[in-house]
């Protein structure tokens, strides 16, 4: 599938999951640090479902706000997305993932929420990116 590229940013990790990250123009810069669950000592730092989960979330949000720009019910200026990304060996070998976003629209009548929310995980890069590989399950809170 083509995509007509808008935007583009590049990261450099050194070290994996013990190391660092930070995007090359210097706007993000963090320290890395395996979770005791995958076998690290934890401690500070971040690690990559962390800000996965982080960026899918504010993806999301930006995708509700899109689908509200062509004629969607607004979203509601309180409107919040948890999304929670879990890793854990795969049936068919390796590493897979697993997300649960949790998306709360105040004030928002439930099937208007539904519809909003359907209609932004088929525009969503991020939805995009996962479908058919990750299973995401979406549930208005």
């Amino acid at each position: 599938m083509s995509v007509n590229v808008l935007y583009k940013t590049s990261a450099k990790a050194t070290g994996g999951r013990d190391g660092t990250a930070a995007t090359l123009d210097g706007a993000l810069d963090v320290k890395l640090a395996t979770p005791k669950e995958l076998g690290g000592a934890g401690g500070a730092g971040n690690n990559p479902e962390q800000l996965f989960a982080a960026g899918y979330a504010a993806c999301f949000i930006g995708a509700m706000k899109f689908v509200a720009s062509q004629g969607g019910p607004k979203v509601p200026a309180d409107a919040t997305l948890t999304s929670t990304v879990g890793i854990g060996p795969h049936a068919a070998g390796g590493f897979g993932l697993d997300i649960d976003l949790e998306v709360a629209l105040p004030g928002l009548p439930r099937p208007e929420a539904e519809a909003l929310v359907e209609r932004a995980h088929q525009v969503c890069p991020y939805s995009n990116a996962t479908r058919g590989n990750v299973d995401v399950r979406l549930k208005i809170v």
